[in-house]
C-alpha cells in the first residue's frame, strides 16, 4: 500500500456487523453475525441450519469455513476438506483448535444460483476528498462448483452485471430493480458507517440475493478492497475506480 493512502478503515466482521445493525434501515439486510463460542454456535443452529465461520479479520475468502446441522450430527466444509462431527461439542473444539485467529459465526445464506452456479454482487462505493459517496461500480463473482466461496482469488470469475443478467431468467423490471436496490444500499451502508470512523473513501461491498429473491449484505471491506482483475472484464470500470482511488493516494486496484 502507497504511503500516501488515506483512506481509513472499520476492522473487523463483527463490529461492522454491529454497526449495521444499529440502522433501521439496514439491518434486514445484515445476516445475524456473533463472536465464536461454543454457546453462539448452539444458539445459531436454533435458529439455522447453516452457518459460516469466518475470520473476524481477514480477505480473499481465506479461512471462510461453512458448517451444516445433519438429520445425525453437522458437517463442516472448508475448500480443501469435508469432516463429520456427531455434537457441537466435538465441531466447536475442532474449529477453536484449529484456529488461531478471532472467529465470527454468520448466518448462512443459501445463494441464488444462475445455470447451477452460486453468484454475489461486488459494490465499490467511493468518494474523493470533500465529496459525496457515489457508485463507481457494480459486478458479479460466479462461485466455483466445489468452493464453499464465491471470491475471486478462491477460483470465482468475475463477470460483469450485463452478462451475468443475459444468462439469467429474470424479467426486464426485476434486474432493474435489483441494481437500482443494490446501489440505493450500497450508498446507504457507506453513509452509515462513514459516521463512525471519519476519512473513510472507499468500500468494497458484497450483496447476496438468496433462493426467495431476498437482498443480503455479505461482507463490507474498507481495507483497499482490491479491484485490479476488472481490468480483463471491464476496463472502463476500472478505470473509473482507479481514477476515484488516485484521489486519496491509492495508485493501483492491488
Amino acid at each position: 500500500m502507497a504511503k500516501t493512502y488515506k483512506s481509513q478503515r472499520i476492522t473487523g466482521k463483527l463490529k461492522v456487523s454491529n454497526l449495521l445493525n444499529k440502522n433501521n434501515q439496514i439491518r434486514k439486510y445484515s445476516p445475524m453475525t456473533k463472536s465464536f463460542s461454543e454457546s453462539n454456535l448452539r444458539e445459531m443452529f436454533n435458529y439455522f441450519q447453516m452457518l459460516y465461520v469466518k475470520p473476524n479479520v481477514g480477505s480473499q475468502g481465506k479461512g471462510v469455513m461453512r458448517v451444516k446441522k445433519l438429520n445425525h450430527g453437522y458437517q463442516l466444509k472448508t475448500t480443501k476438506i469435508t469432516k463429520q462431527f456427531t455434537d457441537i461439542s466435538s465441531l466447536s473444539n475442532y474449529l477453536h483448535s484449529s484456529n488461531s485467529r478471532p472467529l465470527i459465526i454468520q448466518q448462512g445464506i443459501y445463494l441464488e444460483h444462475i445455470n447451477g452456479r452460486p453468484y454475489d454482487i461486488r459494490t465499490m462505493v467511493q468518494h474523493k476528498p470533500g465529496g459525496q459517496w457515489t457508485v463507481t461500480g457494480i459486478f458479479a463473482k460466479y462461485g466455483k462448483a466445489n468452493k464453499i466461496v464465491t471470491n475471486y482469488f478462491q477460483g470465482g470469475q468475475l463477470v460483469t452485471m450485463d452478462k451475468l443478467y443475459t444468462e439469467d431468467f429474470l424479467p426486464e423490471e426485476i434486474k432493474e430493480e435489483r441494481l437500482e436496490q443494490v446501489e440505493q444500499v450500497a450508498l446507504q451502508v457507506a453513509n452509515h458507517l462513514s459516521n463512525y470512523q471519519s476519512n473513510m473513501f472507499e468500500m468494497g461491498i458484497d450483496f447476496a440475493y438468496d433462493q426467495y429473491g431476498d437482498l443480503w449484505i455479505l461482507e463490507v471491506n474498507s481495507r483497499q478492497p482490491q479491484f485490479y482483475p476488472l481490468k480483463w472484464v471491464d476496463r472502463n470500470m476500472y478505470n473509473r475506480i482507479l481514477s476515484y482511488a488516485k484521489s486519496y493516494g491509492r495508485q493501483n486496484g492491488y
